[in-house]
Parts: C-alpha cells; structure tokens; sequence
C-alpha cells in the first residue's frame, strides 16, 4: 500500500470495539425516542386539556349542524 500507513491488528481490534460501542450507544438512544415518540398514554396525559377542548368543539359542530338541519328544511317548504 503505497502512501498509506498500515495498522496494527491491535489498532483495527481497538477501533472495531470503539465502533461497537458507539453503535450500541446510538441505538440505546434511538429505542428510547421511538419509546417515547409511540408512547400514547403520556402524549394523551400531557395534552388532555387540548384533547378535552378539541372534543367538546368538535361536539358542539356536530349537534349544532345536525339541529340546523331540520330548520333548513323547514325554511324551504
């Protein structure tokens, strides 16, 4: 190998173990963010209050167009 320096096998052992660790440290951190990127419960706790007010507006939507409906009709006849 001209113009490249060779390794010893111990520096490519040394290098090969310091990449399985950081490999290893990296996919603790992935499994921990998909953890709690698909952790539901937490995510309902954490906006409850949203969800709560989402729920009631999208109740108050769908009673109050359902009770126009009839009034609708009757404003044709």
């Amino acid at each position: 190998m001209s113009g490249t320096t060779q390794r010893s096998p111990e520096e490519i052992r040394r290098d090969i173990e310091q990449h399985r660790r950081e490999l290893g440290d990296a996919v603790d951190r992935l499994r921990g963010e998909v953890q709690r990127a698909t952790d539901w419960r937490s995510q309902l706790a954490r906006n409850q209050q949203k969800i709560m007010i989402g729920a009631a507006v999208a109740g108050f939507v769908i009673g109050g167009g359902i009770g126009v409906i009839p009034r609708i009709f009757k404003r044709g006849k």
